[in-house]
């Protein structure tokens, strides 16, 4: 992939520029004081809103399993794909929540939702707090993150489609490689290293887990294998119907591709790999403030990925209420202010256009 170092053209009019590395400290210090009332999580809506979202999700999917005519089935099918992509997108919640606050939540989690769908939240714990770290984010080390506003145009839709082949892709994970990796260190340990983590970057190796990190990988691993394995025998021994196989695979593959679409603007994805202070890494990332339909792309607060970047640990209930405080408290031309856009269609516009820049 061809990358260009050269700078991006603004966009949109910008203050003067700060020194590289330069932190807002006012944003910093009213985003810290406004919020403090806001960090704890609620587990009536944790709760609620993931297994509700779970059980439509299920519901929806049999629903279009077994549905008479085409129209009902692509009816139950979208229903599936958007209730089970926001119970789906819980597993970001787990690698940010005091567990003890939220206690049996990540085990309900991967055995109602993680297992079922072949995405236990191993995949994303310690993934994520990588991205997060400051000295990692936006550099070559960053799990989660690809210069794609200096790449070629053709790699959008690239990056976008391939979550197409997500549940194949797992099914052979989980219910084949996985399992044989279990009596091969050698292949285990490329599973482990290239195959076992939700990433952006391809370059991106995974350590070989440890401690109690490491023990919570082993039972949901066993348990996600048992899930695949029995998918793929059933459907071997005529079990499972070739067309209800067909919708599981179709729903997965859409809930990875809204959320693939929804990664793709969730930072402008500007930088060249340099190191970035906690503020340029705020403006790097996204908030799309208006409710509809950013709650149907980007639920459980995602539509709110800036903010969440200078407050990781805030819960996702709480960042509406975080982002009118600190909004009304900053004057509009100020660092937070910057991340702020109107919809999906403008950012995706931006970064199609970045993509479409003359290189020299």
């Amino acid at each position: 992939m061809y990358l260009d170092t050269q700078p991006l053209r603004a966009e949109r009019a910008q203050p003067a520029a700060r020194p590289a590395g330069s932190e807002d400290r006012e944003m910093l210090r009213q985003a810290a004081l406004l919020t403090r009332d806001l960090h704890i999580p609620s587990a009536r809506i944790y709760w609620t809103d993931c297994f509700g979202s779970a059980a439509i999700g299920y519901a929806a999917l049999i629903g279009a399993m077994v549905a008479d005519h085409w129209w009902s089935m692509l009816l139950f099918a979208t229903l599936s794909v958007l209730a089970l992509y926001r119970a789906v997108l819980f597993i970001h919640e787990i690698t940010h929540l005091d567990h003890a606050k939220l206690p049996g939540f990540r085990i309900a989690w991967n055995l109602a939702v993680g297992m079922p769908l072949l995405l236990p939240s191993f995949l994303y714990e310690g993934i994520h707090a990588v991205h997060h770290s400051r000295a990692h984010y936006g550099t070559v080390n960053d799990p989660e993150y690809l210069p794609l506003a200096r790449m070629r145009p053709w790699t959008l839709p690239l990056f976008t489609l391939a979550a197409i082949f997500m549940p194949l892709l797992l099914l052979v994970r989980f219910g084949i490689v996985g399992p044989l990796s279990w009596f091969d260190p050698r292949v285990r340990s490329a599973v482990v290293s290239r195959f076992s983590a939700l990433e952006v970057n391809p370059g991106y190796i995974r350590p070989l887990p440890t401690g109690d990190f490491a023990r919570r990988w082993r039972w949901q691993e066993a348990g996600t294998s048992f899930v695949a394995i029995a998918i793929l025998g059933a459907l071997a021994f005529g079990i499972l119907p070739p067309a209800a196989f067909a919708i599981y695979c179709a729903v997965h593959a859409g809930v990875a591709t809204l959320n693939q679409t929804r990664t793709l603007v969730a930072h402008l994805w500007e930088n060249d790999g340099a190191q970035l202070s906690l503020t340029d890494q705020y403006r790097d990332s996204t908030n799309v403030p208006p409710v509809f339909p950013g709650m149907l792309w980007a639920p459980v607060g995602l539509r709110f990925h800036a903010l969440h970047h200078l407050l990781p640990r805030l819960p996702y209930h709480s960042l509406a209420e975080a982002h009118r405080r600190i909004s009304a408290a900053l004057p509009a031309d100020s660092a937070y202010g910057q991340a702020n856009y109107a919809s999906l269609g403008e950012l995706v516009t931006r970064l199609v256009r970045a993509t479409m820049r003359p290189r020299g």
